[in-house]
C-alpha cells in the first residue's frame, strides 16, 4: 500500500485545477508548481501550497524533473500528479519518483514507455492480436528507408511522429513528389515537441471514426473499460469535439472494441488510468492507433456517462487500492459532449493567439443544470506563447445526445471570453451543424463540410459590428467627457461624428449620426449602408461590460470590454479588437501583400531559410517560428530580393515584429 496524504501536480492549466479538485474533496493536500509566466495562475491560487520551479520555457520548468522532484521532496508531497503533457508519459520521469520514494500517479516505467512510442506499442500490438494498420515501424529511420517503406505503403499516406500526440509530427501525404518534405517537416516538428525524431509511416485510411476506448487496471491483474468516446470531429489531427457514448458504435462494437482495448493493457502490464485509440472505417473495422498512458484531455464526458471520477480512481490505484468497479457494474446512463475553447483565430488559419484575458464569464457560475466547465483561465491571466493554447473545456451532459448538444450549444454561447481571440464561434457553428447532428461526423467532416463556415471565412468586421463598435466608442467618449459634445473626433455637424476604426491594420470610415438630448438612437453609415441601433440602456455603466441594443425591433446583448482606445467586442458574431485612430494620422504604408514579413504572434525563431540579397518568390518559406507547441512557416507574399534580416535562429519575437524586409520586384520577368 502506497498511502499519501500530500499530491503534487506536476502540471499546469485547468488540468491542475481539476486534479485540485479532486484531491480536495476526498481530503489530500495538494502542491502546485508554476513558472514565471503562470506567477499568479488560477491553479497557483487554487492549491494549498505553490513552488516556483523556474522560467517561463517548459524546459526550464515543467519538463524539469529535478526541479519537480525536488519541490515534493521541499514541500513533503509523497505522491505527484502529472496530468497530461509535460511529463505525464516519461518513462524516465516514472522512474525519478520511484527512486525518490514518491508515488507516481500512474503506470509503471516500462509500460510509459512501451505505449509511448508508435513504433514499439505497434509491434506490440501486432504480437497481442490488437487490429493494428498496415504501415512500416521499424528501426532504421533514414530518409532513404523511410522514402522506400513509404512507396511499398502506397499513397495516401500517414507520417507520425513516434512520441508524442496532440496531431504534433504528424502529416498526410497525398502524393508521391511531397513525400520527403513531409518527413522532413515531421522529424523536425517531433525533434522539437518531443526530443525524438522516430516516425512511423501508415495507409491512411479515408474518412474514419476515430473512437477511444477508456480504460482503467488496478494493481491485481483487474482491468476493466468504461466505454469509448466519439473524437472524429478534429483540425490537423487535434480533437475538436468529443462525445460519449459514440452515435455510431454498437453494443457489439464497443464489447469488441473494448476487449481489444483490455488486451492491450494486460499486454504491457497496466496500472491505472488508459486510452486506447482506435480507427474505424465504415464497415465496422477497427485498428490501433495508439494508447496514452495517461488521462486524456476528453476524460469528463466519461465521468459524466458513467457517474465515476476517474482522478479519484487514479488515486486509488495508485495507493494500491482495487478498482471500485467490476465489468458487469459499469453502466453508461445519458449523453456528454465536450468541446475545447482555444486562444486562436479561425479566421486567420487558426493562428494562436497571445494576450490578456479582460473578461471571462461562464454558464457554470450560473449553477446551469448539465453544464461543466473544466478551466484554467481568470479575469486579468496573461495568456502567452510557451504553452498550449487550449484554456478551458465546455461539457455537457443530456438524457439524450439531442438535450446534450443543446445543452452545450447554449453554454458555449453563453462563455464570454474577451481580450484573446478564439475559437468560440466555430465551436458553437460545428453544433449547430446538420451532420453533426445526425451523429455522421467522420475525420474527414471539417474539410468536406466545414471549410467555407463563416466562423473561418470571414476576415472582415460585418456592417453590423462595425457599427456597433461605433456605438459603444461614441458611449465611452460620453461617460469620459460628460457630454457627447465633448467628442474629439471631427464633426461634419452638430450630431453627426465622422469615426476611423482599425482592425487587423484596415481602417474603416464610419459616420454616426444622433440625436439631440442621448435618446440613444444612432444611424451608423457604413460601407455606404445605413445600420440603425437603439441604445436601450444609454445609461449603462460601461465597468459592467455589456450592452443592450435595439436592432431591427430584435434585442440583445453583446459583450465588451474597453482598454484606453482599444476595445474588445463579442457579438455573437466573433471576437473582435478595434483601435480608435480617429486622432491618428492616416497610415500611408499599407503591410498586406507588402515587402515584410511579420512574427504573426509572440514566439521563437527555430530557422531562417533567408539570407540578404537571395532572390525569393510568392509562396516561399523564408523562417519557421514555433509558438503554442506548433511550428509556423513564416512565407514571402510576393516576389522579390531579401534586403534585410532583423533577426536570428533562437530569438524570441512579440506579434507583429519585423522580421525580413523584401524588396519588391515591380515587374517580374
Amino acid at each position: 500500500m502506497n498511502k499519501f496524504n500530500s499530491i503534487l501536480i506536476a502540471n499546469r492549466g485547468e488540468i491542475a485545477v481539476r486534479v485540485i479538485r479532486t484531491a480536495r474533496q476526498l481530503g489530500y493536500r495538494t502542491v502546485a508548481v508554476y513558472s514565471d509566466a503562470d506567477i499568479d495562475a488560477l491553479f497557483v491560487h487554487e492549491a494549498d501550497q505553490a513552488v516556483y520551479i523556474g522560467p517561463s520555457n517548459v524546459a526550464e520548468s515543467y519538463l524539469s524533473q529535478e526541479k519537480i522532484i525536488n519541490a515534493a521532496k521541499l514541500t513533503g508531497a509523497q505522491a505527484i500528479h502529472p496530468g497530461y503533457g509535460f511529463l505525464s508519459e516519461n518513462a524516465s520521469f516514472s522512474e525519478a519518483c520511484a527512486k525518490a520514494g514518491i508515488t507516481f500517479i500512474g503506470p509503471d516505467a516500462s509500460a510509459i514507455e512501451l505505449m509511448g512510442s508508435k513504433r514499439l506499442s505497434k509491434i506490440a500490438m501486432i504480437e497481442a492480436g490488437v487490429p493494428c494498420i498496415k504501415g512500416y515501424q521499424g528501426a532504421d529511420q533514414s530518409i532513404d528507408v523511410l522514402v522506400e517503406k513509404a512507396k511499398e505503403i502506397g499513397f495516401p499516406l500517414m507520417v507520425k511522429a513516434s512520441a508524442g500526440g496532440g496531431g504534433r509530427g504528424m502529416r498526410l501525404v497525398l502524393k508521391e513528389q511531397d513525400l520527403i518534405e513531409n518527413i522532413k517537416t515531421a522529424k523536425s516538428e517531433a525533434q522539437t515537441a518531443f526530443g525524438s525524431s522516430e516516425l512511423i509511416l501508415e495507409q491512411a485510411i479515408i474518412e474514419p471514426r476515430h473512437i477511444e476506448i477508456q480504460v482503467f487496471a488496478d494493481n491485481f491483474g483487474n482491468v476493466v473499460y468504461l466505454g469509448e468516446r466519439d473524437c472524429s470531429i478534429q483540425r490537423r489531427h487535434q480533437k475538436v469535439v468529443e462525445e460519449a457514448p459514440s452515435p455510431f458504435v454498437s453494443e457489439e462494437l464497443r464489447q469488441e472494441m473494448g476487449q481489444a482495448a483490455v488486451d492491450a493493457a494486460k499486454s504491457c502490464e497496466y496500472k491505472g488510468a488508459g486510452t486506447v485509440e482506435f480507427l474505424v472505417d465504415k464497415n465496422n473495422n477497427f485498428y490501433f492507433l495508439e494508447m496514452n498512458t495517461r488521462l486524456q484531455v476528453e476524460h469528463p464526458v466519461t465521468e459524466l456517462i458513467t457517474g465515476l471520477d476517474l482522478v479519484h480512481w487514479q488515486f486509488l490505484v495508485a495507493a494500491g487500492e482495487t478498482l471500485l468497479l467490476s465489468q458487469d457494474q459499469i453502466k453508461l446512463t445519458g449523453h456528454a459532449v465536450e468541446v475545447r475553447l482555444y486562444a486562436e483565430d479561425p479566421r486567420n488559419n487558426f493562428m494562436p493567439q497571445t494576450g490578456t484575458v479582460v473578461d471571462w464569464h461562464t454558464p457554470a457560475n450560473e449553477n446551469r443544470e448539465g453544464v461543466r466547465i473544466d478551466q484554467g483561465i481568470q479575469k486579468g491571466q496573461v495568456v502567452s506563447q510557451f504553452y498550449d493554447p487550449m484554456l478551458a473545456k465546455i461539457i455537457s451532459f443530456g438524457e439524450n445526445r439531442d438535450i446534450a448538444i443543446r445543452r452545450l450549444k447554449s453554454a458555449v454561447q453563453d462563455t464570454t471570453l474577451l481580450g484573446v481571440n478564439n475559437n468560440k464561434l466555430f465551436l458553437k457553428n460545428i453544433l449547430s451543424n446538420a451532420i453533426f447532428a445526425q451523429g455522421e461526423a467522420t475525420t474527414a467532416f471539417i474539410e468536406q463540410h466545414f471549410t467555407d463556415d463563416f466562423s473561418m471565412a470571414q476576415d472582415k468586421p460585418s456592417e453590423k459590428t462595425l457599427a456597433r463598435a461605433a456605438v459603444l466608442f461614441y458611449k465611452q467618449h460620453s461617460l469620459v467627457n460628460q457630454s457627447p459634445y465633448k467628442l474629439d473626433w471631427t464633426s461634419s455637424a452638430a450630431l453627426n461624428y465622422a469615426l476611423k476604426l482599425s482592425f487587423n491594420g484596415d481602417v474603416y470610415n464610419l459616420h454616426l449620426a444622433t440625436e439631440q438630448f442621448d435618446s440613444g438612437k444612432f444611424q451608423v453609415s457604413v460601407n455606404e449602408e445605413i445600420i440603425e441601433i437603439i441604445d436601450v440602456d444609454s445609461q449603462l455603466n460601461l465597468t459592467q461590460g455589456i450592452c443592450v441594443f435595439l436592432e431591427q425591433n430584435i434585442r440583445n446583448k453583446y459583450h465588451y470590454a474597453f482598454d484606453g482606445q482599444r476595445l474588445y467586442l463579442d457579438d455573437g458574431l466573433g471576437h473582435f479588437i478595434f483601435d480608435n485612430v480617429s486622432n491618428k494620422p492616416a497610415d500611408v504604408e499599407h503591410s498586406e501583400g507588402g515587402g515584410q514579413i511579420k512574427a504573426p504572434m509572440d514566439g521563437a525563431i527555430v530557422d531562417i531559410l533567408a539570407e540578404v540579397g537571395q532572390v525569393i518568390t510568392k509562396g516561399q518559406t523564408l523562417g519557421i517560428l514555433e509558438a503554442m507547441k506548433m511550428e509556423h512557416q513564416l512565407k514571402s507574399m510576393v516576389d522579390g530580393v531579401v534586403e534585410a534580416i532583423n533577426v536570428e535562429k533562437g530569438q524570441q519575437v512579440k506579434s507583429k515584429q519585423i522580421l525580413l524586409n523584401i524588396t519588391v520586384e515591380q515587374h517580374a520577368e
